[in-house]
Formats: C-alpha cells, structure tokens, sequence
C-alpha cells in the first residue's frame, strides 16, 4: 500500500530508483569538474541554497515531504538564510551537475549544499556526519517468523531458512551476507538499477513483503525503516543489521560543499551541531534506524 504522498510524486521517479543505495553500497562513481579556485574559500552565500531529488522519499521531494528536506529548512532557520531548493535526480552525474555546475557569465552555481552524501565521499568536502544508519531486515509479524533479532533469525532451523524467500537488492552487502550465512540459495534479487519510472525502492516492502510475495527483505535502513511504517494492514518489523568482519552494514551520511569551501563548510557544521536534537527528532519520525557507532572493524 503507498502513502499519498507516494502517490502523488509517481511522475517524479527516475532511473535507478535508489540512488541513496548505490551511494553507500560503495559502488565506483566518477565525478569530473572543474578545479577550485583559491577565492571559493571565503564563500558566504545570500540563500541556502540546497540539491535534493524531486521525487525520492523517504529523503526528499518537491512537496517538500522527506526528511531532508525538513533537515534542510531547519538548518537555513539555524543560519538565518532563505531556503532555495534547485531539484535534480541524485544519481551518478549529480556533483558534476548541481553543485559544481555554472554556465559560463553566472555568478552562482546551481546550488550550495548537497544533502545525503557518504561522509568522506570525495566528489565534495563532506560535513560531519548529522546521522548513521544501517542496513534492515525486516519481516511482516503474525506470519510464523516472530523472532527480535538478527541472531534469533540466524538461529533458527535450517529448514524453516530453507524455506524462505529474501529479497535484497543487488550488488548490496546483503549478496555477502546471505552467502556467508549460507543463505544465497534463498536471496530474491532485485535490481539496484531499475528503468521503470514508477519505480520506488520501498515497493519491496510496501509491495511485496506486506502482501507475501517474499518472507523478508534487506535494504538500506532509511529506505526499509520509513516504508514499513507506510504499510496500515500488516506490522513490520525493522531488525537493524551489524555490520561483520568483510561485512560493512552501516554508514554515516554527511552533507557536501564545495572542496575548497572550509569556512562554509565549517557554518554549515556549527548549524548541523545547534539543531542537533532536532534532526535526530526529524529522523525517528521518519522511522530512520540510527546506529550508534561503526561497527565495520567487527
């Protein structure tokens, strides 16, 4: 079942669906631009002026109805800046296009911030982290698989697992994990990368988890978190994964700036560090499973 606001932004998907996945799933993305000039460092901008998809929730949309777009005008509120959004699909052209895009006579590139990065990605100069999250499992309650972990879940009999169908998008670090659990022979994939426009992420739990087509599913916390809270006729539950040796599970998302940009960045920072309490209040309305440190050495 899809929320209204689902509903409404059908004419708003775009190729690949899950652009926020592939970014923390690591997969190799190049990004050309020019190089920073030494007067970007002094950088103060008029607006805030932010990047965000137009039709990608749970992270945002042009209604203005994901939870970064709240993010973003709180933090303009924080900075005493007038919000302006340029929207613009987030997939692999993105930095190249946005923020480190202006036509030869402007004055202003097309944006100022970009929100949902990888922290540490290198296309831009990342913030702090302002969350962590990390993969999900999840399964509908009521249906014979009721257990409150993820050790419970891996404990139970070989035959009850033999029996269940796991869906899990490709090229995610749920592939590895099901291998090394002996579980691949189970795995429903699904493609990270899909054409279809009317296409959304959370269809494989708003869909298809909710209606039986699979047992349970693994994906990207945000995703899997908000989706599950979505569904009004069956209850979800939302199983946070740890991450394994050779297993990365958990990510922490920062915003860019430009790289050169440090005393913005560092404004940008001292707004994230103020609101705070609130981002994290915004974030558990929105279902987002925080994670509490990096847990990838394990």
């Amino acid at each position: 079942m899809r929320s209204p606001s689902q509903k409404s932004n059908r004419s708003n998907r775009h190729l690949g669906g899950a652009p926020l996945a592939w970014l923390v799933c690591l997969i190799a993305i190049a990004v050309s631009g020019r190089p920073v000039s030494a007067q970007e460092e002094d950088f103060q901008p008029r607006v805030l002026r932010v990047c965000q998809d137009p039709g990608n929730l749970p992270f945002s949309n042009d209604a203005g109805e994901g939870f970064e777009n709240r993010i973003a005008a709180l933090l303009a509120e924080r900075m005493d800046l007038k919000l302006e959004t340029y929207w613009y699909p987030q997939r692999i052209n993105v930095v190249r296009n946005t923020i480190r895009y202006k036509l030869p006579g402007q004055s202003d590139y097309r944006c100022d911030l970009l929100t949902g990065v990888p922290a540490g990605w290198g296309a831009v100069s990342t913030t702090q982290p302002y969350y962590r999250s990390t993969y999900v499992l999840l399964y509908v309650k009521g249906r014979g698989l009721d257990v409150d972990s993820v050790d419970d879940f891996l404990a139970l009999e070989r035959e009850e697992l033999a029996k269940l169908k796991i869906g899990i998008f490709d090229r995610s670090p749920a592939t590895r994990w099901l291998k090394e659990h002996g579980l691949l022979a189970r795995a429903a994939p699904y493609r990270m990368m899909n054409a279809n426009p009317d296409y959304y992420p959370g269809k494989i739990v708003d869909e298809d988890l909710a209606q039986g087509k699979i047992d349970v599913a693994i994906l990207w916390g945000p995703i899997g978190g908000y989706f599950a809270k979505q569904v009004k006729d069956v209850e979800i539950k939302v199983l946070p994964l740890d991450s394994e040796r050779g297993i990365r599970f958990d990510y922490a998302i920062a915003m860019g700036v430009r790289h050169g940009e440090t005393e913005w960045r560092a404004r940008v920072e001292a707004a994230i560090d103020d609101a705070g309490a609130e981002i994290k209040q915004i974030l558990r309305e929105f279902g987002v499973p925080l994670a509490q440190a990096d847990s990838a050495s394990k």
